[in-house]
């Protein structure tokens, strides 16, 4: 198979796949099953997997189509001119067209099974480039979950903040009404009135966090700048945040099975033991099969093109032994290195369940790290909310000062931003830890 014959075929694999890339675009506000969806057809990572996928089943094409004959054609055209004695002395200025015809075949018979263990370490690599697509499949639902939870956590803290910008609007009228009746100094209400200004400032980072964290999202989906993009905002209840969380070891004895890249590492492992055997193959006698047809003809000659041809016709067969018996540890070499690679793909298998178990793990930790936050938050916002509502009205009768007031605001501001933090941490560990179960990610 030449490369131009290669090229057409990849090209024919590929661009079908590519068309089927693209997704039609929710019209509505995106939820996260959306996003999910749509990026996993048109990440550019997941795209680039899928690409290398293609490119594997051409290469698997390959390999077993050298289990078939192969067949060239040759041919020389030529001309020629030399000048000759003649029998009285002189020379004679010739010339000649000259042509030569091959037709060349070749099959071989055996090479120490390295034919068949090459297909099968492609199928092999093949399998472990499905399971490459799905790795990159699931880094980027991950990473869009990640980045949609950021959002709702933005949208929650710009809600606070929007909430807390009010409560400092009505604050600072009343401290105008209670300064002008001289109840309070000038310099409590420069207090309330530069709590006021800081209040409109965190709005407005919460704004251009919020922005921002869009624009990320929107980048994972792989949205044009000008396309709209509008995220739905579901209503998390206080359920979602405290399911109980999956026992660890059932967590992970599924993720041990599911889990591309366990598969992905184990195949590589396999890819390498093949890899061995096809290195010793070349200790072994190589039988091939050659067939030759051929003919010629030149302008010199008394018959015609086509009884030449006939006439000079020449038909070769063949069987060809090829035994190896030094190759200057070329082969020890080779197949020493496969063995090393086979240790070395071990290891791999054995550090990505490593690493795999600490992603469970931690997933695990922080899921029951984040609950008891939550519930703890929770207690101290109530707490907090009625310390600040009581100060609040003791303030506005005259009964309390301006440092009592805001550090009970501050107080109660700290409980609430640490209480929604730990709810969205919460929401996005138990996500993640039930999607190393084989559970899809909803909200």
């Amino acid at each position: 198979m030449n490369i131009q014959t290669n090229i057409a075929t990849i090209l024919f694999i590929i661009i079908p796949s590519l068309v089927g890339f693209s997704q039609e675009k929710p019209t509505s506000s995106w939820n996260l099953k959306d996003c999910i969806d749509y990026a996993r057809k048109n990440n550019i990572q997941v795209q680039s997997a899928k690409v290398t996928q293609q490119s594997a089943n051409v290469d698997l094409l390959q390999a077993k189509a050298q289990l078939f004959p192969s067949l060239t054609f040759s041919s020389s055209q030529g001309w020629g001119h030399q000048k000759t004695e003649q029998t009285n002395g002189t020379f004679k200025s010739q010339s000649a067209y000259t042509g030569s015809y091959t037709l060349n075949g070749g099959l071989t018979i055996y090479n120490g099974g390295k034919l068949t263990r090459s297909i099968r370490q492609q199928q092999i690599t093949n399998t472990a480039q499905e399971y490459q697509v799905n790795m990159a499949e699931n880094d980027i639902e991950i990473a869009v979950t990640e980045a949609y939870l950021q959002i709702l956590y933005a949208n929650e803290s710009l809600k606070t903040n929007r909430q807390t910008l009010e409560t400092s609007a009505a604050q600072l009228a009343r401290s105008k009404e209670l300064l002008a009746a001289g109840s309070i100094a000038a310099s409590d209400y420069a207090q309330i009135e530069a709590q006021y200004s800081n209040d409109q400032y965190n709005v407005t980072m919460a704004e251009n966090t919020l922005t921002l964290n869009k624009l990320q999202l929107k980048q994972l989906l792989e949205l044009e700048p000008t396309d709209s993009f509008e995220v739905y905002f579901p209503e998390l209840e206080d359920t979602q945040v405290l399911t109980p969380a999956p026992s660890l070891m059932e967590v992970y004895q599924v993720a041990l099975e599911t889990m591309p890249e366990m598969k992905n590492s184990q195949l590589n492992v396999e890819s390498s033991q093949l890899e061995e055997k096809i290195a010793a193959g070349d200790r072994l006698p190589n039988i091939s099969l050659s067939a030759s047809v051929g003919t010629n003809h030149d302008s010199k000659s008394d018959h015609s093109f086509s009884k030449q041809l006939n006439n000079r016709l020449n038909e070769n067969v063949g069987i060809n032994i090829s035994i190896p018996i030094s190759k200057n540890r070329q082969v020890k070499s080779a197949v020493e290195k496969a063995k090393l690679q086979t240790e070395t793909a071990r290891l791999e298998e054995l550090n990505t369940r490593k690493e795999l178990w600490k992603t469970v793990e931690t997933l695990h930790q922080n899921v029951i790290s984040a609950q008891s936050r939550y519930v703890a938050a929770t207690n101290s916002v109530k707490s907090a909310s009625m310390s600040y509502n009581l100060v609040q009205e003791q303030f506005n009768a005259g009964m309390k000062n301006t440092v009592e007031l805001l550090t009970e605001k501050n107080n109660y501001l700290s409980a609430l931003q640490e209480q929604i933090q730990a709810k969205f941490e919460a929401i996005l560990s138990l996500k993640l830890l039930n999607f190393y179960r084989n559970q899809p990610i909803e909200i």
